[in-house]
């Protein structure tokens, strides 16, 4: 094998790694944001308002007779 062809194909191998490296970091980053944004979001919901609005009936009507 001719050296310039094998340190053409190291080299693009490099280039190819890097490349994915960098669009790893980038998906991460994202991840880390949404992960970020949903924790926000669950601590300031009201659990009680998401359980109303999963089961509205509930809670409407109480039974008093024995």
């Amino acid at each position: 094998m001719d050296i310039a062809l094998a340190s053409m194909a190291l080299s693009q191998g490099q280039v190819q790694v890097q490349a994915s490296v960098s669009m790893m970091k980038e998906v991460l980053g994202t991840a880390e944001e949404r992960s970020e944004a949903l924790q926000q979001l669950m601590s300031t919901a009201q659990v009680t308002s998401l359980q109303h609005a999963a089961q509205p009936h509930l809670g409407v009507n109480i039974d008093l007779k024995r």
